[in-house]
């Protein structure tokens, strides 16, 4: 093949893609990635995340192997549990409801721990997740959620060791090259035109990976699928994931597949900006809220904050934050859950009110019907079951009563100044709508047969996640695809 700069090109340089990078290095092929960013941007949406990988396990052994650091000490104050693969099933099954590919789900569930392992092999260190996923309840901590590891660093760190890791192994790293199309001869993909430093060049391989990201940070797309005022949505991450290997892809007749309409899209500072910010990164989330209350500018509540843990309503109550009048909502503390609020509660970079009344308090939440809102208050109070016990390490069913909208668990009543107001609106994360894929990674054109020479992973790959999604799942689903698109790639180029 003329002018072949590799033997596999990797599109993208996030998790995903360093992932198949490493993959394809390991069988033994000749690596090139090609990032969109400037490398002190690069990374994807990864560097945006807290680290946080959701891993199938069976108890602490299996914890010391991912964490083979972990001390004596924390062994024995920390009740680990196990997240087993039927519970993952469990969680696939019931978050996307029953709609997720179950060849997909089979491969990220029983692939999870063996890839998360390779990925460490590979000079990823991981931790407990103490603080955000653990409780201490009688001198133990304690996890919840089946969310128990992160990268050392979050996301920044996961970033900078894999691009360690693929620099130790001779993989070429291009910053600030956009892929602008797949060379196709109508029977295979033979490389990527991409822009480098202003110019327009062909960069020949046998066999090309996407691994690029969604189409989040394109308000025409994201208006186009996922449907007015989408394009109103601050992005949690990177204003690079435009959708182009997705559209390069469907250039060449590759079959979209997944909730295209559907989007991972939390609660974020209202204020913050157009797209994130790595001095800042994850930290605009807010994440407490189940032991709060939400109010729109009406006054009244309107979801069910304490429907399950966090790591399972999270990626949806974005979407309903958005859907409020004027696309913003106030969470609601006072003293008895403030020593709950995770650490992005603290940074400066925040809109925040207190008083020491309730009465001001309603005065100061800007944008609010404070008459309605103190009304609202005054029912919920009324509504809590407060002879149930509040225990925030399980699903208590301390609830509410009698309204329109109840709260099923870790309620409890709004009635112990200093109270406190955070304003949040929609931060969404990554699309769910991608290509379809088969188990070897390999896209499949819209006769669903495979492209011969094109793989994809990542947050391009679409059905696994429909409506909403299990925290964590995001960056094991990059490694355990990557690792299978990379490998994949690079035997197919042998041939």
């Amino acid at each position: 093949m003329p002018n072949e700069v590799a033997d596999v090109i990797v599109v993208g340089a996030g998790n995903a893609a360093f992932c198949a990078a490493l993959a394809a290095q390991e069988v033994g092929a000749k690596v090139l990635m090609c990032e969109v960013a400037p490398e002190d941007e690069s990374g994807g949406n990864s560097r945006f995340t807290a680290g946080s990988i959701r891993v199938a396990y069976n108890g602490v052994d299996d914890i010391k192997t991912l964490v083979p650091d972990l001390t004596p000490a924390e062994i024995e104050t920390t009740d680990f549990g196990t997240y087993t693969a039927d519970q993952f099933f469990d969680d696939m099954a019931r978050i996307t409801q029953n709609r997720a590919d179950p060849d997909l789900v089979e491969l990220l569930v029983t692939k999870s721990f063996d890839s998360l392992n390779w990925m460490r092999e590979k000079g990823v260190r991981l931790i407990p997740i103490y603080g955000r996923q653990a409780f201490k309840v009688e001198g133990r901590f304690k996890f919840w959620g089946g969310l128990t590891v992160e990268s050392v660093g979050g996301g920044p760190g996961l970033v900078n060791m894999l691009t360690a890791a693929a620099k130790k192994r001779g993989i070429e790293i291009r910053y600030s090259t956009r892929g602008l199309a797949l060379l196709f001869d109508g029977n295979r993909v033979e490389g990527l035109r991409v822009r480098q430093e202003g110019e327009v060049r062909e960069l020949r391989a046998k066999s090309v990976v996407l691994a690029c990201g969604g189409f989040e940070a394109n308000p025409e797309w994201r208006t186009r699928y996922l449907g007015p005022g989408w394009d109103l949505a601050k992005v949690r991450g990177t204003r690079y994931n435009t959708g182009d290997g997705i559209r390069m892809a469907l250039d060449i007749g590759a079959a979209p597949r997944g909730n295209w309409s559907g989007c991972h899209a939390v609660q974020w500072e209202m204020n913050a900006p157009e797209f994130g910010d790595l001095a800042v990164g994850d930290q605009f989330q807010k994440h407490s809220y189940p032991f709060c209350i939400l109010v729109n500018a009406t006054g009244k509540r309107f979801v069910d904050e304490g429907a399950d843990f966090r790591n399972y309503t999270y990626a949806k109550y974005g979407r309903v934050v958005l859907e409020q009048p004027g696309q913003f909502a106030w969470q609601i503390f006072d003293r008895k859950t403030k020593h709950l609020q995770r650490d992005e509660y603290k940074i400066r970079q925040i809109t925040k009110v207190t008083a020491n009344t309730i009465e001001e308090f309603a005065q100061k939440l800007e944008g609010v019907n404070a008459a309605e809102f103190l009304k609202a208050i005054k029912e919920y109070n009324a509504a809590v079951r407060t002879d149930v016990p509040f225990n925030p390490n399980v699903k208590d069913g301390r609830c509410t009563q009698g309204l329109a909208v109840n709260k099923s668990n870790w309620a409890n009543t709004i009635d112990a100044p200093p109270f406190e107001g955070y304003a949040v609106t929609c931060g969404v994360t990554f699309t769910f709508g991608g290509l379809r894929i088969n188990t070897d990674g390999e896209v499949l054109n819209t006769d669903y047969q495979p492209i011969r020479g094109l793989y994809a992973a990542g947050e391009l790959v679409g059905g696994l996640f429909y409506f909403n999604y299990p925290g964590g799942s995001g960056l094991m689903s990059g490694t355990v695809f990557g690792k299978i698109a990379g490998a994949s790639a690079a035997r197919a180029g042998r041939n």
